[in-house]
C-alpha cells in the first residue's frame, strides 16, 4: 500500500546530542547493503553505508538515506569448474520488500525530462529508533525504454549511463527530499563522490527562478555550509571523471555552464571528487592513513580521518550475541561494552567460536556438498575479486604451502568475492585460485565459495579461526571484514594497510604480513606470510588452544569495542556534523 514518507521532525533542545536537536542528515550513497534480500550493493562501499543506517537506527540519530533501485541487482556470480566467472541478472522483486513513496519528482537528462519514483526501506533500531531509506526508480511508463533501465545496473553500462545514474541520484535525490518536505535544513552527507550532483541541485533550489547561473560567492557558500564529503578511494584512477562534451550533453548546456563558473572544470573533464571537495565544509577519509594519503592527493583541501566501522549488532554471529547477552548485557546498546569480554572466561569464548565454525562448515556442505574438517585450522579470504586485493599472495609458493599443512598441522582455506563483470585482471585472479586448489588437492582443500553476499559474509567472519587479507599498499582505503571478524573473536593475519595501521597488535589482535612502510616488497610479505602461518598461528591453534583464545578475547575486546558504526557515527556528530550545523548557524547570525 502507497504511503508518503513522515517528515521527520526531531524535538528541538538544547544539549546538541543525537536525536536533540532539529537537523538531520541525509546520506547518499551510490549503493546500499541492508540485506541479501536488496542486492543493491556490491561491495564494502554499500554494505558500510547499509551498517551507517542500522546505527543511525539504533542510536536514534535522525539519518535518512537515498540511493538507486537497481532491480537487476548487481549480479549472481556463477563459477565453472576451472573458475570462470559468467554473470546472470538478480530479477528481484522490489514490491516484496520495499514500500512505494506517491510522491513523483522529475530530472532534465539528454534534455528528456524524467520522471522519478521512490521506494521506502524502514529499518528498525534495537531501542524502538527507525531509519528511512530511500530507493529512486526510473522503470515508469511514462519515461522513454532507455530511461527506464537506468535504475537497472549497479555500476552497469558506459560512462554515459553512469554519469545519467549520478545525476539521478545527486540531482533527483535532492528533487525527492524536497517534494517530501523534509529538506528544511537537511545535512546532506554524500558516501564517495558519485553523489556529488546533489550541490548543483542544492544550489538550483537555493536560486530557484533566477536560474544557477545567476549563483554568488555567497550561495556557494550557503551550500558548502549543508555538506559533508567522504572520501573512500586511494588512488587516482578510482575517481569517476566525465568528458565534459559529455557532462554538457547529459546535464544539458545551462548545468554545464553552471559547473564550469564554480570552477570544478579540470582538464576538460568533470571530477566528482573535486566537485564534492569544492562543496563540502567537512572531508574525511576512511582511516588515519587513507586521510594522510587522500590530504596529499587534494592539497588544497583540508582531509580529516575518520576510520570506519562495521555493525555489531548485524555482524555479531549468534553463539556470540547469546554469550555477550549473558556476560555483558549492555553490548548491542553501547558497543564500548565490549571491552569487557576481557572478563569472559576463554573456555567459553572458545566454547561459542565452536559453535560459530561449526554453521560455517554445516553452510558449506550445503552449498558445495563437501564436508571440512571441525578440527582444522580454517583461513578464509572473502573480498571483491579485483588484482590490487592480490587473493593469490598465498600461493606464491605452494611446495611450501605443502610442507606447512604436512608439519604444523591441517590447514583449510575457503575464498568468496565477485570480479566486476568487465575486471579482466579480477577474473582472471578467480581462476588462479582454481588453479592452486587444484595443485593442493589432496594436501590442502581449498574452496571457492560462488555469489559472495551479505548472507554469506555473516557465517565467513564469524566461523573462520584466521581473517586473511592481502591488499598491495596503499590501495586499503580502509576495510571493514576484519572488524566483523573481530566481533566474533576471528584475529587477522593481514598486510598492515587502511584500518590494520590501527587494529594491529603483533601476537594479541593478529599478526602482520610486512611491516609498515608504504610499500613492502611482495619476497617479503610471501615469506612473512609463511612463516608467521608456521611458526606462530599453527603451533598456538595446535598446540595451546587456549591461549588461542586469549587472542579471540583479545580481538573483541579491543578491536570489537572501537571498530564499530557505533563509534564511527558518535564521530561523524562530533566532527563532521556539527562542524556543518555551527557553520550554518554563524552565517544565519551574520545575515541578522
Amino acid at each position: 500500500m502507497s504511503e508518503t514518507l513522515p517528515r521527520l521532525i526531531v524535538e528541538n533542545g538544547m544539549s546538541g546530542e543525537p536525536g536533540d536537536r532539529e537537523e538531520a542528515i541525509a546520506y547518499f550513497s551510490m549503493e546500499i547493503g541492508i540485506n541479501s534480500e536488496i542486492p543493491t550493493y556490491a561491495g564494502g562501499l554499500g554494505v558500510l553505508a547499509g551498517d551507517t543506517m542500522r546505527a543511525a537506527a539504533d542510536m536514534g540519530m535522525p539519518m535518512i538515506a537515498v540511493t538507486l533501485l537497481y532491480r537487476n541487482g548487481y549480479f549472481r556470480q556463477h563459477l565453472d569448474a576451472k573458475g570462470n566467472q559468467t554473470e546472470t541478472p538478480v530479477n528481484w522483486k522490489p514490491e516484496e520488500v520495499l514500500t512505494p513513496i506517491d510522491k513523483r519528482v522529475t530530472v532534465e537528462i539528454e534534455g528528456r525530462t524524467v520522471h522519478v519514483r521512490a521506494w521506502r526501506y524502514r529499518i528498525d533500531g534495537a531501542l524502538g529508533h527507525f531509519v528511512n531509506v530511500l530507493f529512486l526508480d526510473t522503470d515508469l511508463p511514462e519515461n522513454s525504454d532507455w530511461d527506464r533501465t537506468l535504475t537497472n545496473d549497479l555500476y552497469g553500462g558506459d560512462r554515459r549511463y553512469r554519469l545519467c545514474q549520478e545525476a539521478l541520484l545527486g540531482l533527483g535525490g535532492v528533487a525527492m527530499l524536497h517534494a517530501l518536505g523534509i529538506d528544511g535544513r537537511l545535512i546532506y552527507h554524500m558516501n564517495e563522490g558519485h553523489s556529488a550532483l546533489l550541490t548543483l541541485g542544492l544550489l538550483e533550489l537555493r536560486v530557484g527562478e533566477k536560474g544557477p547561473t545567476t549563483c554568488t560567492p555567497e550561495d556557494q557558500e550557503a551550500v558548502r555550509n549543508r555538506c559533508v564529503f567522504t572520501t573512500h578511494t586511494p588512488v587516482p584512477t578510482g575517481h569517476d571523471k566525465f568528458d565534459w562534451n559529455l557532462v554538457t550533453r547529459v546535464l544539458g548546456p545551462q548545468r554545464a555552464e553552471t559547473l564550469k563558473c564554480m570552477g570544478v572544470q579540470r582538464d576538460s573533464m568533470l571530477n566528482m571528487t573535486y566537485l564534492a571537495l569544492r562543496f563540502s565544509r567537512y572531508v574525511n577519509g576512511v582511516a588515519l592513513r587513507h586521510g594522510e594519503i587522500s590530504a596529499g592527493m587534494f592539497p588544497d583541501y583540508p582531509i580529516h580521518s575518520i576510520t570506519n566501522g562495521a555493525c555489531v549488532g548485524m555482524w555479531t554471529a549468534p553463539p556470540f550475541a547469546e554469550l555477550f547477552d549473558e556476560e555483558i548485557p549492555e553490548w548491542l546498546q553501547d558497543n564500548q561494552y565490549l571491552r569487557y569480554a576481557l572478563g569472559i572466561p576463554l573456555e567459553r569464548i572458545q566454547e561459542a567460536h565452536q559453535k560459530a565454525k561449526n554453521r560455517l562448515l554445516e553452510e558449506v556442505h550445503r552449498r558445495t556438498g563437501i564436508q571440512l574438517d571441525p578440527d582444522a585450522l580454517t583461513l578464509s579470504f572473502a573480498r571483491r575479486a579485483t588484482e590490487y586485493k592480490r587473493a593469490d599472495l598465498l600461493f606464491a609458493d605452494i611446495e611450501r604451502l605443502k610442507r606447512i599443512a604436512k608439519k604444523a598441522g591441517p590447514l583449510q582455506i575457503l575464498y568468496a568475492g565477485k570480479a566486476h563483470p568487465r575486471d579482466i585482471g579480477g577474473k582472471e585472479m578467480i581462476k588462479r585460485v582454481f588453479r592452486a586448489a587444484e595443485e593442493l588437492r589432496g594436501h590442502i582443500p581449498v574452496i571457492y565459495l560462488e555469489d559472495y553476499d551479505i548472507e554469506l559474509a555473516g557465517y565467513l567472519v564469524s566461523g573462520v579461526d584466521v581473517w586473511l587479507n592481502t591488499p598491495l599498499k596503499p590501495h586499503e582505503a580502509s576495510g571493514t571484514s576484519g572488524m566483523k571478524a573481530a566481533f566474533n573473536g576471528v584475529p587477522s593475519l593481514s598486510v598492515l594497510d587502511g584500518w590494520w595501521l590501527e587494529g594491529h597488535i603483533e601476537g594479541i589482535t593478529g599478526w602482520a604480513i610486512g611491516d609498515r612502510d608504504e610499500t613492502s616488497e611482495p619476497t617479503q610479505e610471501r615469506a612473512d606470510l609463511y612463516d608467521t602461518l608456521q611458526h606462530k598461528i599453527m603451533p598456538l591453534f595446535y598446540g595451546h588452544p587456549l591461549e588461542f583464545a586469549r587472542i579471540r578475547r583479545y580481538c573483541i575486546a579491543f578491536n570489537g569495542s572501537f571498530f564499530n558504526t557505533q563509534r564511527m557515527l558518535s564521530q561523524y556528530w562530533r566532527s563532521a556534523y556539527h562542524q556543518v550545523i555551527r557553520s550554518e548557524h554563524r552565517g544565519q547570525q551574520a545575515q541578522d
